[in-house]
């Protein structure tokens, strides 16, 4: 079945597990040079590198667990595939890091903002959140089924709800050490990136 995995969502799955296992086996020098640190922050050796440019795309290929690798992969390919055959690579490909770029940014406005010890942000969950934003106003009425518990909706309505429960997390601080703020980033971006393409038809970008 991953065989059958359109091309970029299979790359980018692939990549994502890559860097996990090079993640274990180097450690620390990943983190530091790869998460997303807060603008003018510090890494948690004394250095002075702190936040870089890269990190706005690098962050998202780094993972805290194997739990959470596992859900973002999971929903990548679950979501990506049926995406990415309807937009075509090059459109897909914009969508997923536009929304991984606008992640990281309301993330660096909100650390900015609330200021605090300085922690890296890691995942790919701002990507996938925007490709949860743009599977529900492309296939709104696609049942998608809750794992816990398991409870059948449309995908408009999952999505609307997992949205709201972010914002009521990010400014309630419960859940604390997910970046909330920053999947609403993504699913913001992809809205904002969908809204500039209803003029035109999907191409294949291919």
């Amino acid at each position: 079945m991953f065989s059958a995995t359109p091309p970029i969502t299979r790359a980018l799955i692939i990549a994502n597990v890559a860097m996990f296992i090079l993640d274990l086996l180097v450690g620390d020098p990943l983190i530091l040079y790869l998460a997303l640190w807060p603008v003018g922050s510090m890494t948690m050796t004394g250095g002075s590198l702190g936040f870089q440019p890269w990190q706005v795309i690098t962050y998202s290929f780094l993972h805290g667990n194997l739990t959470h690798l596992f859900f973002n992969m999971f929903a990548l390919y679950m979501f990506g595939g049926d995406l990415e055959r309807l937009f075509g690579e090059r459109r897909y490909f914009n969508l997923y890091f536009v929304s991984v770029i606008s992640a990281a940014i309301v993330q660096l406005i909100f650390s900015a903002l609330a200021g605090g010890d300085p922690y890296p942000t890691v995942g790919a969950s701002g990507g996938v959140f925007g490709l949860l934003l743009a599977y529900a106003m492309y296939f709104p009425r696609r049942t998608l089924i809750l794992l816990f518990p398991p409870i059948p909706m449309p995908a408009w309505l999952f999505v609307l709800l997992y949205g709201l429960l972010e914002l009521f997390f990010g400014v309630t601080g419960t859940a604390a050490g997910v970046a909330h703020f920053a999947h609403l980033g993504g699913m913001l971006g992809a809205w904002l990136l969908i809204r500039s393409w209803r003029s035109r038809p999907p191409s294949s970008g291919r």
